[in-house]
Order: C-alpha cells, then sequence, then structure tokens
C-alpha cells in the first residue's frame, strides 16, 4: 500500500503525481539501531533518487521495550505499524532475559505477538549466492554457485503458538502444541504457488508426514491444491531429507514451504550458503502491514563497536520496495548497489578478505554514494 499525493512546487506552477511511502521504524535490541539506521540511509536515497516522498515514525520493541514500558510490543508500537505501509525492523533479544529461563517477560514475546497481531503468516526468505563470497561458504563452490531459491516459512501457526504450553507444577514436564488450520496451510500454500509460478516453476512442500497428524494435514492439503497449478510441479520432501538436501544439492530447490518450527530450523541452515548470516534479508508478509527484516539476531557482543554487517537489513529495504510497494527498479538498484559493494570490498569485517574491513557507517554511506551518483 501506497499513496499518491498531489505536489505543488513553490511557485504554484505544477502539479505532480508523488508516491508517498509511510513507513514505521522498529530497531529493536543490539546492533538493530545501527544497522536499520544504514538501510533508513538507503531507503531516503532512493526515495530522493526516483522523486517518492517518506515518511516514518519510530517504535520500540523487544528488551528495550520491557525496560521502557514493561512489555515488549507495546499497544503504540502496534498503532504504529498499522497506520503504516510497511514496517522496517531490526533485531531483538537482550544476555540479561536469555540468560534468565525463569523470566516470565522475554523480548521474543515481543517478536511473536507483532507477528500475530500484524497478521504476518508469512515468511520469505531468498537464499541467493555473491560471487565474491561463495569462498566463505563451508560448501564447495560447485555445490552452492548459481543456488538461488526462496524458503516461505508460515509464521502464526504450529508450536510456537499451539496451546496448552507449559510446564508441570513440579516442574519437571514441559510441552508445547503443535495446531494447525486448514485456513492457515491453504493460504500459504497458494502464497507458495504464486511465487513458484514467477520463478521456475517447482513447490518443495516439506513436512513430517510420517510421525505427525499436523504433517498428514499439510500433505493432504498440498496434495488437493496442486492441481490447480498444473504447470507447476510438486516435490514432498520429509524435513530431514530436506535438511541434507539443503547441503547435498542446494541448486535443486525453487520454493520451500513448510511450517514454523521447521521453517525457521531450515532457513538458518540455508544461510550457509551465501557464506554468511549477515547477507539474508527476510519479508514476513501479513494480512495488515508486512515487516522486513534481515534474519540474524541482535549480535550483543558487537552492540555499539560499529562492526556490524548491515546489508541484510539494506537488502530486506530491497524487499520492501517489491513486496510493500511494487517498486521494482527501486528494489533492484539497492540490490546493484550491494554487490558493487562487496565487489569493491567495502565490507565489514565478518566477510573481509586479507583486505581491510570497513565499519558499519563507511558501508552505509558508500551504498548510499553509489545510489546517489
Amino acid at each position: 500500500m501506497s499513496h499518491i499525493i498531489k505536489n505543488v512546487n513553490k511557485m504554484g506552477l505544477k502539479d505532480e503525481n508523488v508516491i508517498e511511502l509511510k513507513i514505521a521504524v522498529l530497531p529493536g535490541d543490539g546492533i538493530g539501531p545501527e544497522i536499520v539506521e544504514q538501510a533508513l540511509n538507503v531507503v531516503k536515497a532512493i526515495c530522493t533518487k526516483f522523486g517518492h516522498k517518506l515518511t516514518y515514525d519510530y517504535g520500540i520493541v523487544g528488551a528495550c521495550a520491557i525496560d521502557s514500558v514493561g512489555e515488549p510490543y507495546p499497544t503504540a508500537t502496534h498503532e504504529l505499524c498499522m497506520n503504516s505501509d510497511a514496517v522496517l525492523f531490526g533485531a531483538i533479544g537482550d544476555p540479561k532475559y536469555d540468560n534468565n529461563p525463569s523470566a516470565k517477560v522475554r523480548p521474543e514475546q515481543g517478536l511473536l505477538k507483532m507477528r500475530k497481531d500484524l497478521g504476518l503468516y508469512a515468511n520469505i526468505r531468498p537464499v541467493t549466492t555473491f560471487p565474491s563470497l561463495i569462498h566463505k561458504s563451508p560448501l564447495r563452490a560447485e555445490l552452492i554457485d548459481g543456488a538461488d531459491f526462496m524458503c516461505i516459512r508460515e509464521l502464526t501457526g504450529g508450536m510456537y503458538f499451539g496451546r496448552p504450553q507449559g510446564r508441570s507444577e513440579d516442574g519437571n514436564t514441559a510441552y508445547d502444541t503443535c495446531v494447525y488450520t486448514r485456513h492457515e496451510v491453504e493460504r500459504i500454500l497458494h502464497l507458495a504457488y504464486k511465487y513458484a509460478g514467477q520463478r521456475n516453476k517447482k513447490v518443495t512442500m516439506v513436512d513430517k508426514a510420517n510421525v505427525l497428524a499436523s504433517s498428514r494435514l499439510w500433505r493432504q492439503i498440498t496434495q488437493e491444491i496442486a492441481p490447480q497449478y498444473p504447470d507447476i510441479e510438486t516435490e514432498y520432501m520429509f524435513v530431514d531429507n530436506a535438511a541434507m538436501r539443503i547441503i547435498q544439492w542446494p541448486k535443486s530447490f525453487d520454493v520451500l514451504v513448510t511450517e514454523n518450527l521447521f521453517g525457521d530450523i531450515l532457513t538458518d541452515e540455508a544461510s550457509v550458503i551465501t557464506g554468511s548470516l549477515g547477507m539474508l534479508p527476510s519479508a514476513s508478509i501479513g494480512i495488515h502491514t508486512s515487516v522486513f527484516e534481515p534474519i540474524h539476531g541482535s549480535y550483543p557482543q558487537a552492540t555499539g563497536k560499529n562492526i556490524a554487517n548491515p546489508l541484510a537489513t539494506i537488502l530486506s529495504a530491497a524487499l520492501m520496495f517489491e513486496y510493500a510497494f511494487g517498486m521494482t527498479k527501486e528494489g533492484a538498484l539497492i540490490r546493484e548497489a550491494v554487490a558493487a559493494s562487496m565487489n569493491a570490498g567495502i565490507v565489514t569485517e565478518d566477510i573481509a578478505n586479507d583486505t581491510v574491513a570497513y565499519k558499519t557507517t563507511e558501508v552505509g554511506e558508500w551504498i548510499v554514494n553509489y545510489i546517489s551518483k
């Protein structure tokens, strides 16, 4: 969603149609503020380049929100997201909560609540290789060179949200419940087939149908829906086999779709293909406002050191232009600028070779200058 507004110049002589982009900015915890700042600078540069009007407001989420108002996803932040066209999000998490298993309120609860309240039912993670980073992957170059697939993970169902969930009174037994409804499965499968139709026309549905009842529902519904897309190949794969295939033959995938827990694990596994977790963006698509964020965490050890890799967040901004606003040229220019920075060796220490490593702000400034030239 975006808005067309009328822009009158200072002389009042000219009317122009200008696209207004309204963004909620949620930096979050740890390195979140540092990487989001660079991504926002890139968004500003793109809007200047293409003549768009940008408005944005900040919200708090995660540990910083708990510290400030006592809850990880405050009502004010939710209202900001609902009243925006897109959300640019950083990361959440703080060691003081990670190291306290008895904490009643946790930063991650804010992320789950945001997903639920915004209806963010599908997380899209493109997995692509960068020529200058292939040597950084633990996999052989011939296995990953040219790998290009999309993981679509269901976000609002499954074990993360199923009830009952908890521990027994004596604390010695814990339980989680995996629940899925037909509606939840159908909507994400249709999304997977839609994107496969725009790519290489293959869907791999990952489950554990030989063991889990919820997975058997996924497989049944996929078998019902697949005939509606006769031009798209449908492949069924158990999650353990998929985990091996991602490492052994990543180029065999086009669109991989799966439930929440399996998707959480498989997408992090797939990150090694790129050579760095700091390179993978994501888009969480929902029924209200969509959220765009890097897949890495808050990396508290690097907080305030100006060394965090901002490229995944900048690439998430590219997805934002494409998925939230339908602006393919803007997204393509951001990716071009990121590739150019990597080819020029303007990268942070996590992906630097034997050359000098650049600071977070220096990488961001270089990309902004590339876009603005």
